[in-house]
Order: C-alpha cells, then structure tokens, then sequence
C-alpha cells in the first residue's frame, strides 16, 4: 500500500521536491515545487509515478572529509536555497543581491495592504531594481496574481531582461510590433492580458482609445509605470497631447483601489507643480490636495514616496545613520563626480559659405512663407530648424536632409505642421520620443510658388554639403579625432552621441579600422569602433554593443569606441563598457545631456570620475548660445541640488526658437543686434529662467522636506542582518568560492578580494554546470573566469554573491557532490569529519540541520499555505545523551577550526559511527529549537507587517518535524587532559564519558594519515 502524505509535507517525484497542497487525495496529490508557484502546480498519482518523502538518507561514517567540509557544505545548501523562511519570500529565489538601501522601498511597501508607492530614487540608483524587488515579493506571496509594466518601447526589452534574469518573471512584450502576432493565439473573445498574466506593455501603444479601454477592463493587478513624469499632464495642459492621453490612461488603471501601483522616475517634477500633484495623486488622491507644508500631510506622503540622492545612499548603515557600529556598514561605489570639459571648433571656409548660403535660403523661404498663411509659415519654420540643426551636425546629415522632403510637408493645417515637425527637430525629454526620432529630418517643403527654383537650390547646397566630407573642411570632425585621442591615450572608452544616424554612420566611417581594405582608422589599430542607431531594433543595439566588446576583448590596450544616436539615451545600460561621454551634438534640451550621460554614470562604473566632453560651434551662431543659455545653467542646478532638475520642453523650445528667429532674421538684414539683445530672446530666456529656478527650488525644498523618513534605517539594518543570518553573508560567499575552487584543482590567480579561476583540470562535473553560465567556449579553451567582490559586474565575470549563476552552479555541485558518495573527482563538502584541534577543550559535534518550516500566510485572496526552508549550526559538548549545547556564535566559530594534528581514519570512522547511533537521544532539543525558529519567524513577519493588522491576522508558523541532520562533524581536543591523583579523578573518569572519550582519541590521534 502506498503511504500517505499529510497537506504541506515534502515529497521528492519527477527528480525535484516538491509540497502536498491541501487539495491532494490519498490516491492523487496535489503539488507544488519547493519555492515555486501556483503556476508550477502539478498532480501525480502515486500508483503510476513514484513519489517518495523528501528526506536524506543519513550520513555515511566512512564518509569523512577535511576541516573545511562542514563551512562548504553549509554554504552550499544555503545558497541553493529557493524559498527562504523569513518574512521576504522573494530573496532567496531571485537572482539578484539587492544592496541595503534597495530594501528600503521593499520595506515601505509590506506594510500597505494596497501598495501605492512613488520610487523617485537618483539616476543610477537602481529603481528598476526596487519596483522588481516589490513586485516578485508580491507575487510570491499571492497578493498579485498578475503584472504589466508600462514604458516607452525603447525600454521594453530591458525590463522583460530585468524581470526574467534577475527576478525570473516571464513577460510578454505588448508593443505595436508584436500584437498582431499575440492577437492571432488568441481564443474567441479572450484578451491578450487575460492570456497572459505578465506582461511589458508600451505606453504610446496601449494610451489609444482602441487598446485603453480593454487593458483597463483585463488589467493586471499589480502595474509598474516607468518614467511615470512622462505620463502625467499639467492642468493647463491640451487635452489631445501625449501627455494628457496617459494621463488619462493612468488615471483609469488607478481607480481601482485594490490595484497595486507603482510609480517610477529620477524626475518627479517636470517643472510643474500642477503635474506633480497630479502624479501624487495617481499613488493616492488624497494627496493630489493635502497641504505638504503640514506635518499630517509630510506623514502622509512619506509612507508612499521614496527619493534619495547618491550622497544619501554612498555610505549606509554606518554610526552617521544612527546605528551603534558599522558592523552592517554598505559602501556602494558610484562615480564622485563628473569632469566636464566644453571644447570648441571653428568652420572651415568653405562650410561658413555653406551655413551662409543655407541661412539666407532658409531666411527667404520663412519671409515668403509668412505670407502664404499660417500653415505654411509653420511647415517653413520647422524646415529651417531641420536644415540648420543637421548643418551643424555633419555635412552628411545635411546633404541628407537637403535633398529629403520635410515631414511637416504633408500637413493639413498649422497645428499637424507643429506635430509632425517638433519631435524630429527638437529634443523633448520624453524618452518615449526617441524612437525613430534620430532619422535626417528633411528641408523640402513643396509649398513655394517658386518651388523648381527652390528645388534646384537645396541641391546645390547638398552636392556643396557632400563634398565637405572629411577633416580637410570638416573641422568638428578633426576636432573629434583630436579630443578622442586624448581620451584613449588616458585609458577610457568613450561614446560619442550624435543627433542624426547619418551623422553617426559618417563619423563611424572616418574612425573605424577597415579590415577588408586594411585602411587604418585614425584612433589606432586597437581601437575598435561601433555605430548604434535607431536603424537597429533594441535587441541588435545590445548585439551590437556586446560585439564591440567582445572585438576589444580583454587586452587592457585594446580600446572601444561607440558612436550612438539618442536611442541609447535612455534604456541601455552601457558602465561596464564605457566610461566617458562625448557629446558630439548639443541637444536642444540640457535633460538630453543628462540622460547620455547617466547610461555610464551609474553604480557598477569602475571609474570614479567620469569625463565628459561637449564639442561646440564657436562661430556658427548655434551651439555656443544653447550651451551658454540651457547646459552650462543645467549643470550648475545639478552641483547645487546633487540632483537633476528637468527644464519644461516649452521654456527650452522658446529659447532655441528666439536663438533660429535671430539666425534668419539676421540672415535677411545683416548682423544689426546681438542675440542677448534681442527683445525675443531676452523674454524667452526670462521665462525659462524664473520658472527653471521655481521647479529647482520646489525640488530641493521636497528633497529636503519629503526624504525618506518612513523606514529608520535601524529596521532596514535587523532585516539586513536577518537576511545574511540565514542565506549568508558575502565573506561567507567569498571563502567558499575560493576554497571549493582550490579543493576541486581549479588554478587561482590573485591574492586580493578579486581573483580569476581556470576550471580545465575540475571534474568534469563542475565544468558541465559552469559551461551554461559562462559560455561552452570559456570552458573548452580554459579561460579565466574573473570573479568580483562588487555585484555590478560586466557581461563574462562573476560576482561573489549568492545569486550569481557562476556561484549557484558551483554550489550546487559541491552539494550534489557532498551527496553522493559514488561521485567522480575531488569532493571538497562531506557530510561527516571527525578534526583534531586546539580550539576546543573536549569533545565537541557540529551539527548540520536543514529545518522546514509550514508558514500559513493571509492575504487579500485568503490564506496561502507555504513550506520554507532554513539551515542552522548547532553543537554541543560531551554524548548527545547528555549534552551540553553551545551558543549560536561558538557552534558558528567552529568552522574556522583547523586541524593541528593528523587523526588516524579507522578511528575517525568509530568515532563517527558512535556518534551517529546516539543522535536520536539530541532530537528533543533538535525539536524545540526548531519551535524557537519558527516563533522568532513568526515574530519578524508581524515585526516588518506591523503598519497593518489586517496583513498580520491568522499568520502563523510552525515547524515540521523531525529535523533533518544533514551534516556531523567531531572536534576533538589535541591534548589530552592530565588527571589529577586521587578518588576525585577516578569519579571524573568514570562519570564523565566525554572526558574520557576525549582522553582516547587524544592518544589516537598521533598517528595517520592527514585528515
């Protein structure tokens, strides 16, 4: 007859284990995988499948291994972990190790029965890191059963990476490129949200009353919304605008109260305190209206919103945050600061003539045009822009644009003109304008009377633009070469952004080595460069980049070059390749700038300062006025506030329009007036300036008013604690990695806290788990595998933490090793040891438990039942009969024990074997220590729940028994005690066991091999 299994037991069946849900029958079990989800769930009938209990066999005494087996094994186990039995169910399954400070979010949001939250956390910080650290929290523990994030399609193949590398959530991309093929999979009358529950949804896509209305209906129950600034309007805003339409968007998805939200953005205010308050209100409307100068409404705000600056976070958990040492002290290494350095060049002869020629042509068709009617003066205007801005880009743009019709050209009216001319003229900070917004905009109008002679004259000016080519009259571009030198000459890789992807492709050309030809490149033959522009999908841009790394290699003299349009301003995540910026384009908008650089400013750069060059136009009547006006007074907010303050699209526009109205009027009637003269721009540039000023102070006032105060980061420090207490520690990890590396005959190169490992000469096992990892070739050629105390590593190194691939495969073929006693090669774990030492002064066993936990979880979808799992040390002096247990700390010392003599094997084993057949008289502590855990357990999920009874009602957490020992080890004294004359010593001999066994395995000791 088969046994039975009681609801929340483990059970081993199809080579995993797995729990027995409440719903099983003696002759079919409901199942779910240890640390997986609902979605895992699977039935199996014992009478056709095997199904035993998941329990180990015990440990086999002839099994012995070194000192160092206990600590590898007990790592080992840790570290393959999946469903960790404190309050944070996520942490143990997710493949990413959050930095102290990204639990802070986490913290907020467990104690909200509803989560509403705004992130606004620095640039670089890792806000993608702490939306996904809340929402796989919410999904494991079944209070979302469902999750869309919404973003520019320029973004959505980086968060389904995100989701599905670190957090191991699949998403389906909803973009205009992939619905009709979603759609088709679909049954009658079925949503594509209903079909699939995770999915990355873009913004501009789903915002159109076609698409809202049936994601509002189907939406999931948790959404994440990236650069949330960009989808919220001010009131004063139309109601047709981009802004206005995800507003409204939003706005629906946010009615339902039960729905969980999270906002993100580096840039909560836009410049409006209107679109602020609307934003806030979106997390909750109550705060849409509270006064935030109230202490009631500051307190209100706090439990909802998060933003901190790189200075806040830098140092955490030190005595200046208010704990009593530094024991938990996180330093986080995000570059000091930014080294700016503006550069300037002169136009050649020949392109001053050509600029000339081009503004008075431009100048004439915006005079003629003005008569025409207000739609033509439009589509006039934005032609002019077009073709002055790629003229100061590159002679290959402006060719390009030349002899391209403008897109404004088919407008029906003024306003169609604005719409289909500004996105590709100007620089919006919209980052779901980026895509496709880096093509030549054209200058082609159709819409003069004179519209052959204009033709003829715009292909004059592009065959003279053409022949410009090259550093003989193109002197940016000799300018370039000369700046990129010394960037490589100093040791960086530099990107260089432009505006257009002719531009990108020209300065590609003159700066690559050519192999076919074998034409050397002007930056060196072990200079390797790339163009990424929007002419690439998101996924070939990555490709693209991840070549251009591979072509370098890891030679420290070879360098990479990146020329790139804006559609790697945002999105692409580019510290562990480069390390400066060249702004070879002035953008129009200073955010632009910002959001260059940012792709290499951010934690995981392992340069502390990064350069940053801007390359500008002394005399073409352009740049150095937008650097003077919008960049230079961007940067000087930056350094006052610590942050950056986005300036509103409008007030950049007027100034940049004030600037091409000077231009042309200039190019009509001659240089009568200097552009700070001009009335235009001295009212443009006051606008900009007062309300740019208004949104910096309302920033600093809110960063200073509204931080973070909710969370002390003393309950951020227990937690931090708790966690590494019961999934390890990175010193932990460090000592394992090297010291199982070593055991298994890898060769180790560097002394310090970074080294590298060659695995040829590992068993063959070890190299089947890395070569997934790493890649099939690393292993087949032998190369060096880096590994890295700092997380944030490059594509091809390893970190030293637990969530590492390279570190879990390596785990767990030290367990699965340690387990299986047959197995081939070099087995580093054991599950036995028997050390002689000077650390302690009678004999003392290690014990190895894996306990199980069954946890009873309400939520709002009722209680969900769970099985966890914990490892703990724990030993005790003399018999297991009459044992003495030792602290925690002393039972942990032991693992740093070392053998100070060899122990002879054949009475290692006796004494093993003695050992193991009197462990049934310890399981009474066994079991009631594992009651303490599983109260302590009980108490830290009500401790960071505290803020609602609700989410703490009917929690429980009990402990399954018995206990399995999965490891014993003996230590046993190096010196026998001398006894002392008369009865006295005869009574210690004789009652005391331990002693006396420790006294006999002393004398043993002397002989043997090496334990």
């Amino acid at each position: 007859m088969a046994p039975t299994y009681s609801a929340g037991s483990l059970v081993t069946a199809r080579g995993r284990e797995w729990v027995v849900l409440p719903e099983s029958e003696p002759d079919l079990l409901v199942l779910r995988p240890l640390g997986g989800s609902d979605d895992d769930i699977a039935a199996v009938f014992p009478a056709i499948e095997k199904v035993t209990g998941a329990e180990f066999a015990p440990p086999e005494p002839s099994d012995l291994g070194d000192q160092r087996a206990a600590g590898l094994l007990r790592t080992a186990l840790r570290i393959g972990f999946r469903s960790g039995a404190g309050p944070f169910r996520s942490l143990a399954g997710i493949a990413v190790e959050p930095r102290a400070y990204q639990l802070v979010p986490l913290l907020m949001a467990v104690r909200q029965q509803t989560v509403r939250m705004l992130i606004s956390d620095d640039v670089g910080i890792g806000k993608t890191i702490e939306a996904g650290l809340i929402a796989s929290e919410l999904l494991a523990q079944g209070e979302a059963t469902g999750l869309a994030v919404l973003c520019s399609p320029a973004l959505a193949e980086q968060w389904q990476q995100e989701l599905r590398g670190k957090f191991g959530i699949d998403a389906e991309l909803v973009l205009a490129s992939t619905v009709s093929r979603l759609e088709r999979g679909l049954d009658l009358g079925q949503s594509l949200f209903d079909k699939y529950p995770h999915v990355i949804v873009s913004t501009d896509f789903i915002k159109s009353t076609r698409h809202r209305d049936d994601f509002v209906r189907h939406c999931p129950d948790l959404v994440i919304v990236d650069e949330a600034h960009t989808c919220v309007a001010a009131d004063d805003t139309s109601a047709g605008s981009q802004n206005q339409l995800r507003y409204e968007l939003l706005r629906r998805v946010a009615q339902d109260e039960t729905r969980h939200l999270l906002l993100v953005t580096a840039t909560p205010h836009s410049g409006k305190e209107s679109a602020f308050r609307n934003l806030l209100g979106l997390v909750k409307p109550e705060l849409a209206t509270v006064s935030l100068e109230s202490k009631a409404g500051r307190t209100l705000l706090a439990q909802h919103f998060v933003a901190r600056k790189r200075a806040d976070v830098r140092q955490y958990l030190t005595k200046e945050d208010g704990l009593g040492d530094d024991s938990l002290a996180e330093r986080t290494a995000f570059p000091s600061d930014r080294y700016f350095k503006d550069e300037t060049y002169k136009l050649s002869p020949a392109y001053r003539a050509l600029l000339d020629d081009a503004i008075a042509y431009a100048s004439e068709r915006v005079e003629a045009a003005d008569s025409q009617g207000r739609r033509e003066a439009r589509i006039a205007w934005w032609s002019a822009i077009a073709l002055l801005r790629s003229l100061v880009s590159s002679p290959r743009a402006a060719a390009q644009t030349l002899r391209t019709r403008s897109a404004a050209a088919v407008a029906a009216s003024a306003e169609e003109a604005d719409r289909l001319g500004a996105p590709l003229t100007s620089d919006s900070a919209d980052s779901d304008a980026l895509e496709g917004m880096d093509v030549a905009p054209g200058a082609e109008t159709d819409t003069e009377a004179t519209a052959e002679n204009a033709g003829s004259r715009l292909a004059e000016l592009a065959d003279r633009a053409a022949q410009l080519e090259g550093v003989k009259h193109d002197l940016k571009l000799k300018a370039l070469i000369k700046h990129l030198q010394a960037l490589l000459a100093d040791g960086h890789n530099p990107i260089v952004f432009c505006r257009y992807i002719p531009t990108a492709e020209y300065l590609a050309a003159h700066l690559a080595n050519d192999p076919e030809t074998k034409k050397r490149g002007p930056l060196g033959a072990r200079t390797v460069v790339k163009a990424v522009t929007g002419t690439l999908s998101p996924q070939q841009r990555v490709e693209r980049i991840e070549q251009l790394a591979t072509e370098a290699g890891d030679d420290p003299a070879a360098r990479r070059v990146l020329i790139a349009t804006d559609c790697l301003s945002e999105g692409v995540n580019l510290q562990h390749h480069f390390d400066a910026v060249l702004h070879y384009d002035l953008a129009w908008n200073p955010t632009r700038h910002d959001q260059r650089e940012g792709r290499v400013d951010r934690y995981g750069q392992k340069k502390d300062q990064v350069r940053v060059v801007t390359l500008y136009g002394g005399d073409n009547g352009i740049d150095g006025k937008v650097l003077e006006v919008l960049i230079k007074k961007h940067r000087q907010i930056k350094k006052d506030l610590g942050i950056s303050v986005s300036v509103p699209d409008e007030m950049s526009t007027g100034v940049t329009d004030a600037i091409v109205e000077w231009l042309l009027v200039r190019g009509r009637q001659g240089e009568q007036q200097t552009l700070f003269d001009s009335d235009d721009f001295q009212q443009s540039f006051a606008d900009l300036d007062k309300d740019w000023n208004s949104a910096a102070d309302r920033e600093k006032a809110s960063r200073s008013r509204f931080a973070q105060r909710s969370i002390h980061p003393e309950e951020v420090a227990r937690e931090v604690a708790a966690i590494r207490d019961a999934l390890g520690g990175a010193g932990e990890i460090h000592t394992f990695v090297r010291e199982s590396l070593g055991a298994l005959n890898a060769v180790l190169r560097g002394d310090g806290d970074d080294f590298t490992a060659q695995v040829g000469g590992a068993p063959a096992g070890l190299r089947d788990a890395l070569a997934p990892v790493v890649g099939p070739e690393a292993i087949e050629k032998d190369r060096p595998i880096p590994f890295r105390t700092d997380p944030a590593v490059a594509r091809g190194e390893a970190a030293l933490v637990r969530t590492d691939p390279v570190v879990g495969a390596l785990a767990a073929h030290v367990l699965n090793a340690a387990l299986d006693t047959q197995a081939d090669g070099a087995r580093p774990a054991r599950r036995c040891g028997v050390i002689t030492t000077d650390a302690v002064a009678t004999r003392t066993t290690l014990l190895l438990v894996r306990y199980r936990f069954h946890l009873t979880l309400p939520s709002r979808r009722g209680e969900k039942q769970l099985v966890a799992e914990d490892a703990r040390l724990l030993a005790f002096q003399g018999s297991p009969k009459n044992a003495v247990w030792l602290p925690p700390e002393e039972a942990a010392a032991l693992l740093d024990a070392t053998a100070s003599e060899n122990t002879d094997p054949h009475f290692g084993e006796r004494t093993m074997t003695r050992i193991l057949a009197q462990l049934p008289d310890a399981s009474g502590h066994l079991e009631a220590y594992g009651d303490e855990l599983a109260a302590e357990l009980d108490a830290s999920h009500r401790r960071v729940r505290s803020a609602s009874g609700e989410i703490v009602r009917g929690l429980s957490v009990t402990a399954q028994k018995p206990a399995d020992v999965l490891g014993a080890y003996v230590y046993l004294p190096a010196t026998p005690a001398a006894p002392a004359p008369g009865p006295a010593a005869t009574g210690a001999a004789t009652s005391g066991s331990a002693a006396s066994g420790s006294a006999a395995s002393g004398s043993a000791a002397s002989a043997g091999v090496s334990a």
